[in-house]
């Protein structure tokens, strides 16, 4: 097996209810010397591209719809390439839909040329995510998971083969995910945490959308005293 995995560390602010957040974004490059597939491309296309070198992005995988991971999908999927055609195709779960509309409209709002503007507001994703979808890449598969409660269409995703699971911000180390500390649902992220770690390989390796790698089974003997965080929220 010839994959590998490539992580890219971008940092910015990112709106959430009218409130700028700084965020220090990972970014994770799957695939060979040939392919590869981008999840979460964060702040920086050029800095991805690079790690992305001659290799051919297959896709652009989006864990949820929040800001910091749509900002520069278009031109990562585009990837030097003019014709729209040639670009890889973006794949993010319907139910954050109305993030992405909401982002490339405030985009939209601010082009002064109508027809750049029509584009931004036309612009959908090329796939919609489904729990238990698969892509493929050098040889492995990776696996959708819809884990809501960070966003309606926060997904996570999973190799074996690799031995590792891509959290997104719905599970960072030692803590639920978020931005900036704000929760949207957290008894609902909650409910997806522990589903999803339950019947994983306690060893398996998490990477997370921010922050440090962890495993399934540190994360899942925490699990339990997140709970209190759900009261405050509350």
């Amino acid at each position: 097996m010839d994959a590998r995995i490539d992580q890219v560390v971008t940092s910015g602010t990112t709106a959430l209810d009218d409130t700028e957040h700084d965020v220090e974004n990972n970014t994770y490059l799957v695939g060979d010397d040939d392919e590869v597939i981008v999840i979460d491309p964060g702040f920086d296309a050029e800095a991805v591209l690079k790690q992305v070198g001659d290799r051919e992005v297959m896709a652009v995988i989006l864990t949820d719809g929040n800001e910091h991971h749509l900002a520069t999908a278009l031109e990562v999927a585009a990837a030097g390439e003019e014709d729209e055609d040639d670009w890889a195709p973006i794949a993010l779960h319907r139910s954050d839909r109305l993030l992405w509309r909401d982002y490339f409209g405030r985009l939209a709002k601010s082009e002064e040329d109508e027809d750049d503007a029509k584009a931004l507001r036309s612009v959908e994703p090329d796939i919609w995510l489904e729990d238990g979808g698969v892509f493929e890449i050098a040889d492995v598969q990776l696996e959708i998971v819809h884990t809501p409660g960070h966003t309606p269409g926060s997904v996570s995703v999973i190799s074996e083969q690799l031995g590792v699971l891509f959290s997104g911000d719905t599970l960072h180390r030692g803590r639920p995910g978020s931005v900036g500390g704000v929760f949207d649902d957290l008894r609902k992220q909650l409910n997806s945490i522990g589903a999803l770690l339950t019947p994983l390989p306690k060893d398996l390796r998490v990477l997370p959308g921010q922050g440090e790698e962890t495993t399934v089974g540190e994360e899942d003997a925490r699990w339990d005293t997140w709970g209190a965080l759900s009261d405050e929220d509350d």
